[in-house]
């Protein structure tokens, strides 16, 4: 088996190696935490420049079709610069669960605009008792017409509080440990009812504390009442 890099591969690291060297010392990083929501829009804009807010996602969708080994390089990077950009709240975590239950529609129209870096995501999906169970969602969504209404709260969600949409996991369903009855459901994080508290965490980046009063889903990913596996999945594959 060859575990050596390929050329495109070393490519992107040398590249994402050098901009995080070059922009992410120890000084600049401070000033970057001292800026509305504790990150820069400006690096964000160099990495949509660099393919890297649209790295894993398909190139019809304004991505590259880069797979685990890519984003890895690029998690590295990352990690080595302490890196306060929502990268792994909109681009992994957000950007991978529309591309894994989100409509042929949903997809073509968020994930340019991730890629883009005009569309910031955050997954909400902890709340205060749940700990690692990811079934144990107590935040409900009740069908009103032909939409849905979400009533609860999430805890430490990451970067919450820049986020433009937020994927909501919420209860279609069944008691608060079932894991059937859970759906992904998109709001907009400046809807009528939603209640967004951010603060800064230990590591310097940013999440929230966020509570939803009879707000309107702008739409659902996938089946309404199964989004549990696809949230599985695509955190196992984060991981």
């Amino acid at each position: 088996m060859d575990f050596d890099l390929s050329d495109d591969q070393r490519l992107l690291k040398d590249s994402v190696d050098r901009l995080i060297a070059d922009k992410y010392a120890f000084e600049a990083r401070k000033k970057i935490m001292a800026e509305p929501g504790g990150w820069s829009r400006e690096m964000w804009a160099q990495f949509a420049e660099l393919g890297l807010l649209g790295l894993p996602f398909a190139e019809a969708h304004g991505g590259f079709g880069g797979g685990p080994v890519e984003t890895m390089l690029v998690m590295e990077a990352f990690g080595r610069g302490l890196v306060l950009e929502p990268f792994l709240a909109t681009v992994i975590l957000g950007g991978g669960l529309i591309q894994a239950a989100g409509s042929a529609e949903q997809q073509k129209a968020l994930l340019p605009q991730i890629a883009q870096g005009k569309k910031v995501i955050a997954f909400a999906q902890v709340e205060r008792s749940s700990r690692y169970n990811l079934a144990d969602v107590q935040t409900s969504a009740k069908k009103d017409g032909s939409g849905w209404v979400l009533n609860g709260e999430k805890s430490v969600v990451i970067a919450g509080d820049s986020a433009d949409t937020l994927i909501v996991t919420a209860r279609t369903a069944g008691g608060r440990f079932d894991r059937a009855g859970i759906g992904l459901f998109l709001v907009d994080a400046k809807a009528a009812g939603v209640s967004i508290q951010g603060y800064p965490t230990q590591d310097g980046t940013h999440a929230a504390e966020i509570r939803f009063d009879n707000v309107r889903a702008a739409d659902v990913l996938g089946d309404p009442a199964g989004g549990l596996a696809a949230a599985e999945a695509v955190m196992d594959q984060a991981i």
